[in-house]
This record gives structure tokens, C-alpha cells and sequence, in this order.
């Protein structure tokens, strides 16, 4: 008599568990039904995005975005107990006679020891079967929430690190200054290797579990994006003025960055161009690129090439990242740092990263009229605008 509602409710406890199992025990990215999940998080986001906007800076925005992952986790498993009490509900109404009587019999029988028969005869074997699904189901989420902390602190623990290197937002052409200014820049072949292995780990852990995206860094400044964003500017900027003398490892970044970046976007249903034309246009202008370029000149970075001619190298670099990380910059409201963009969320101007003063004793003070000072005027807008767009490449 019940048996479209017994079929319909099993084919809805089978999509849930599987959803659960590719979600929680499947090392791949989302594909088919594990992707109503991703769907769950995806609110919870954009949810917290409109939240964010009676924040009037952007730490306040920061403040209130930075739920978002602990939320979103806990909606996905409300969503997985409602699925399976619904699912659970249609199949005793064979035995219950009533979708109600149905509903009470699957939510005692998921959250309780034993079940309310309140109509009906009692069906032990599907109580059972709920009261099982959800203890594994709750034992799985329990055992997933190492495996994605452990990733967190990866990721972050780079991003930290870079603080000190390229600023706080980071900016690529600002983590070459500081290297040179203090005579480091021995240490960035090492640099772009860690990032290489980085971005290497970021892509496997974010594509297979994407909540990761929405776990915000602990400090407002400090963000994933800008961070590998900033230090592919640096290695493309020191490709395309220095190529001679530029590490070897700089290449093998660059390729793991972008590869990162697309893989991303593609992952969130942004269209992605696999093979751009390194002539094409980007947006970001010459004229931020010779600003950037006479301020390292300044300081004495060693350079084979003028900007002008190092801009169309800079460019085919740029070109295969650009777009992606803009992208993701503004979908996940990351700090308005120079060459990242804009942002939809954000009404403020490109915030430029502030470089510690130089100190030294008293005995040295002589040496330090010998460094030249440089400073990054802030900008009160944007040079140039854009806005994400999900048309596919021509």
C-alpha cells in the first residue's frame, strides 16, 4: 500500500549515506551526489557573506565571516540527519500508516536509545538500521575533523611565515624588496620550493574537502590567497627582469600556483582557461607593473631588463593565474591587498602592506643612511575594476 513512499524514502537514506561516504571517507573531489553537501556549504557561505555587510571595515567583516567553516560543518550534518529521518519516516509508513507517526518513530529511534511507537506496529529492524546509520555517521564526522584541522595548520603555518617576507596583506613585489634590503635573497630558491610543496598540498586537501574554503586565517591580514598570490607576483616579476640569474625552482612555483588556483576556480563552477594566450591582456596596468618595478630599482634589486621590457614576460606569466585567484580573492572576501583586484564585499581602497622600521644600535647608525628609504604610498581607489564573471573563455 506504502510502497512508493518505501522506495522513495530508501533511494533517500541510500543517496544520503553514499553522499556521507564520498564526503567523509572518499579522498576525491565532489562530483555527483556528494555535491548536494558542497550545496549546504555554499549557503552557509553566501549566508555569512550578507551577514557581513553591516561590518563597516574590514575587520569587522573578518570578525563575522570567521564562523563560516564551524557553521557550515554543522549544517552539513543537520542536513545529513534530516535527509535520513525524512528517508527513515517514509519507509515506516508501511507500518505506522502516518507520515507524522512516521517522522516521531525515525527521530526518536536516530537520536535516542529505542523509539516512540505512537501509531501502529513497531518496526524494530528499521529503528535499528536508523539508530545505526547515525551512530557511524556521527563516529565519521568525529574522525573528519582531525584530518581537516591538520590541513588548516599546513596551510597557515606558510602563511604566517610570509608575514615577515612580504608584508602583511602580502604583495609580490614587496617580499623581493624585503629580501634584498636585508640580503636574503640567497633564501628565495627555498622559498619558491616550500610554496611549490604548498600549493601541491592545498590543491589535493581544499578540491577533496572543500569546506576547507571557508576556514579564514586567525589574523584578518593574513590570508592564503594573497599570500600565494604575492609570491607568484614575485617569482613571474623576477622571471621576467632578471631570467639569467632567476632560481630554477621559481618556474616549478609558478606552474604549482597556477595549477592550484585553476584547479580551484574550476572546482567552484568558475569557468577556467587551460591554455591562455600569454599575450592576451590582464588587468592589472603597466603602470602599477613600472611603479612596482622603479621602487625595486630603488633599493638596488638586480635587474637584467627595463620594465617595459620585462612587462610582456610579466604578462604571460600573469595571464594563467590572474583571473583564478581574482576570483577566488573576492569570493571568499580576502584582504584588499595590492594586485589582487576588487572586492564585492569591500568599499575600501587597496590597503598597501606597512614595512617595519629598520633598527640597529647606536653604533651602527652611520650604515643606515646608506640604505634608501622606500615607500608605498597608499591608494585611496582602485585603478581598475572587476567583477567575476561564470561566462566560459572564448
Amino acid at each position: 500500500m506504502y510502497l512508493v513512499e518505501y522506495i522513495v524514502g530508501l533511494l533517500i537514506v541510500i543517496v544520503t549515506i553514499l553522499s556521507v561516504l564520498f564526503i567523509l571517507v572518499l579522498p576525491r573531489q565532489p562530483q555527483g551526489l556528494e555535491k548536494m553537501t558542497v550545496f549546504v556549504n555554499k549557503s552557509v557561505h553566501f549566508t555569512f557573506v550578507a551577514l557581513s555587510r553591516i561590518a563597516r571595515n574590514y575587520e569587522g567583516k573578518d570578525s563575522i565571516l570567521a564562523p563560516t567553516a564551524p557553521v557550515a560543518l554543522i549544517a552539513q550534518l543537520l542536513f545529513w540527519a534530516a535527509s535520513l529521518v525524512l528517508g527513515f519516516a517514509l519507509m515506516l509508513m508501511d507500518t505506522t500508516h502516518s507520515f507524522v507517526h512516521g517522522l516521531t518513530q525515525a527521530l526518536t529511534a536516530l537520536f535516542t536509545v529505542g523509539a516512540v511507537h505512537s501509531g501502529g506496529a513497531p518496526n524494530t529492524a528499521l529503528d535499528i538500521a536508523a539508530g545505526a546509520t547515525w551512530v557511524v555517521i556521527v563516529a565519521l564526522q568525529i574522525a573528519y575533523l582531525p584530518s581537516l584541522y591538520s590541513s588548516f595548520s599546513r596551510r597557515e603555518a606558510l602563511v604566517t611565515m610570509l608575514e615577515s617576507r612580504a608584508g602583511s596583506p602580502a604583495w609580490g613585489p614587496e617580499l623581493l624588496a624585503r629580501h634584498q634590503l636585508v640580503g636574503i635573497t640567497d633564501a628565495l630558491p627555498q622559498l619558491y620550493a616550500d610554496w611549490e610543496q604548498w600549493a601541491a598540498e592545498v590543491t589535493e586537501s581544499h578540491t577533496t574537502y572543500p569546506v576547507l574554503l571557508l576556514f579564514r586565517s586567525p589574523e584578518p591580514w593574513l590570508n592564503w590567497i594573497i599570500g600565494q598570490l604575492a609570491v607568484l607576483d614575485a617569482g613571474a616579476m623576477q622571471l621576467a627582469l632578471c631570467p639569467s640569474t632567476a632560481p630554477s625552482q621559481t618556474r616549478l612555483c609558478l606552474r604549482m600556483g597556477f595549477t592550484m588556483f585553476n584547479r580551484l576556480s574550476s572546482s567552484l563552477g568558475y569557468p577556467v582557461d587551460p591554455d591562455p594566450d600569454p599575450d592576451a591582456p590582464i588587468m592589472l596596468e603597466y603602470s602599477e607593473f613600472a611603479s612596482a618595478v622603479e621602487k625595486l630599482s630603488l633599493i638596488g634589486f638586480p635587474m637584467e631588463r627595463s620594465a617595459e621590457e620585462a612587462w610582456p614576460h610579466f604578462r604571460g606569466w600573469r595571464v594563467n593565474y590572474e583571473n583564478s585567484a581574482y576570483r577566488l580573492a573576492d569570493a571568499f572576501t580576502a584582504p584588499l591587498a595590492p594586485w589582487s583586484g576588487t572586492r564585492r564585499n569591500l568599499r575600501a581602497g587597496v590597503v598597501e602592506p606597512k614595512r617595519p622600521p629598520h633598527r640597529a644600535p647606536a653604533g651602527l647608525a652611520k650604515y643606515l643612511s646608506e640604505r634608501p628609504e622606500v615607500v608605498n604610498p597608499p591608494r585611496d581607489h582602485q585603478t581598475r575594476t572587476w567583477m567575476p564573471s561564470r561566462r566560459k573563455p572564448t
